[in-house]
């Protein structure tokens, strides 16, 4: 009998540049904003064999105290265009972009996807995110027009939307027919959308691309989010790299699936991570804890703190206690930032009890809740630990964030990559053409001609 096919390690990169992930003050660092990163990096992933690179964005520059925030990096340009860049210089790496289904419309994001994938030969991924806020809402002239408990079933029905016009053109709609001079189809791209956020109705332009619909991403991590990605999506970004953890929102999130009539492997699942790779465990330990002293400075403990607290904290000492005073729960001084809009006073609690456990200063407590790598040591540790977090159902693999650009991704290709593939979890070739195909998903089912549309048009 045929040996039984070990489970694969699906692998993705993301260009980093919210929160506090880069070390852009490293003297290895390139520009966060020039082509020529974006570009180094998604070779590298494609070197790597990598399933997709992928671009975060968000819609206004985010402000604590009513500053920048200095911890993320400013001036990116739009996500969409430069992964149309990117597909003219790689040929199997799928290209994946948060748009906000709260302040864009269906129309407008479904031709740009449809158009990314028919430039990239079917290598687009959207990732669909919502905002809760006024703040970002302000650069629309909207403010807060969307209620929170509205954005889901707003990106919901914005979804249903997009791929009721990516359907409005079928296969063979594009004919060329010199014969009879017929270029197109009389029906193709006629769509009509009537529902509780939008009533559309028109001609759709763009034909869709190989893969018929772009891969559908999705990030929430509510019950109302995971219920989402259990109708709806296809990968799910997560947050949770400890083991345990990762371990019950796998589970909790591929249960639901059943009831959408989905199986297991219509839905990856994969959590972001940091990778730290040197010769021996040791020296890649003491890497790690370099890195991680980078990326939470002093000043960027206290702002973590505040962000939680809400409060000035400026005066506490980033290397003494914790604050013995309760958080504000009404009070924002980080805007535009989701992590800690919530459950503020749990937060609190829980991170006091952590501190006390472990004797942890205000700097050494925000390192361990967010300023560590996820996998770190020699090439062989870090082969097997991701190995192993996959095999016994953490994850199907991981959107690595590397802390340097555009170099940061080198180590783990040419070290780590290697010793996947020897163990057959990671594979040697692309063996496919489109996203789609690099993750074993299945494509939406193909129409036929728009016979109904033609007889009506």
């Amino acid at each position: 009998m045929p040996a039984t096919r070990k489970k694969q390690v699906h692998l993705a990169v993301q260009l980093p540049g919210i929160n506090n992930v880069t070390v852009w003050s490293d003297p290895r660092s390139g520009s966060q904003i020039s082509v020529d990163s974006f570009i180094r990096l998604a070779r590298t992933a494609e070197r790597g064999r990598f399933d997709f690179f992928f671009l975060a964005e968000g819609l206004r520059v985010r402000e604590h105290k009513g500053r920048i925030y200095d911890l993320d990096i400013v001036g990116r340009p739009e996500n969409l265009t430069v992964l149309s860049a990117l597909a003219a210089v790689t040929t199997h790496l799928g290209l994946a972009a948060t748009v906000n289904a709260t302040f864009n419309e269906p129309y407008e994001v479904a031709r740009r996807l449809a158009t990314l994938d028919r430039l990239s030969g079917g290598r687009a991924a959207w990732n669909v995110v919502t905002s809760h806020d006024s703040f970002t809402g302000e650069n629309f002239r909207r403010g807060g027009f969307l209620p929170e408990a509205d954005r889901y079933t707003r990106a919901a029905e914005f979804l249903t939307t997009a791929r009721e016009l990516w359907d409005s053109w079928a296969e063979g709609d594009l004919r060329a027919d010199t014969a009879t001079g017929e270029f197109v189809r009389p029906g193709a791209g006629r769509f009509a959308h009537r529902g509780q956020h939008f009533d559309i109705s028109g001609r759709f332009t763009t034909p869709s691309g190989p893969q018929g619909h772009p891969v559908i991403i999705q990030a929430g991590e509510s019950d109302a989010g995971r219920e989402f990605a259990a109708s709806d999506a296809e990968v799910v970004f997560s947050r949770y790299n400890r083991i345990d953890a990762a371990r019950q929102f796998y589970r909790d999130v591929k249960r639901r699936l059943a009831r959408y009539g989905r199986g297991p492997d219509d839905l990856l699942i994969l959590p972001t991570a940091g990778v730290v790779v040197a010769d021996t465990d040791a020296d890649a330990a003491a890497h790690a804890e370099e890195i991680s002293r980078q990326l939470v400075s002093p000043q960027t403990a206290i702002a973590h703190l505040e962000a939680v607290w809400g409060r000035d904290l400026s005066a506490y000492d980033p290397d003494g206690p914790l604050p013995d005073i309760e958080p504000e729960d009404d009070a924002h001084l980080l805007e535009g930032h989701s992590a800690f809009r919530k459950g503020r006073g749990e937060t609190a609690r829980r991170w006091r009890e952590l501190a006390a456990e472990r004797n942890l200063s205000i700097r050494e407590l925000v390192i361990e809740v967010g300023g560590r790598r996820t996998f770190v040591g020699s090439p062989r540790t870090v082969a097997d630990a991701i190995d192993h977090f996959v095999r016994t159902g953490g994850a199907d693999g991981f959107v690595l964030v590397p802390h340097l650009t555009p170099g940061g991704l080198d180590d783990f290709v040419d070290r780590v990559v290697p010793l996947l593939q020897e163990k057959g979890v990671h594979r040697d070739e692309y063996t496919g053409t489109t996203l789609r195909d690099h993750l074993g998903l299945p494509g939406p089912p193909v129409r036929d001609h728009h016979d109904e549309k033609e007889a009506s048009a």
